[in-house]
């Protein structure tokens, strides 16, 4: 199947919801007294969708890959943040 619009990819999809579930779980109120964490989770999730986004709008299998490795990169930053929670007080 050849994508014509980002928006059709599955990954971009699966993405999208992760984004979305994440602004979701930021408004609970175990973030309360915990910094920045709730806005750079969500800005780090966010960016996964995005970098698959502008990768393909590029145009060329190259850059698609490049932002693909951004995107990973930031699902990367995702996951060290929601593993660093768990030693946070009151996350558990």
């Amino acid at each position: 199947m050849k994508y014509e619009r980002f928006e059709q990819l599955p990954v971009w999809r699966d993405a999208a919801k992760l984004a979305a579930e994440l602004f979701r779980f930021c408004s609970h109120p175990v973030f309360r007294g915990k910094g920045d964490l709730a806005n750079q989770l969500q800005r780090a999730a966010l960016s996964i969708s995005n970098n698959i986004a502008e990768g393909f709008e590029r145009g060329t299998t190259k850059e698609l890959i490049n932002f693909l490795y951004y995107a990973r990169g930031s699902a990367g930053e995702v996951r060290s943040m929601l593993s660093v929670m768990t030693y946070l007080p009151d996350t558990k």
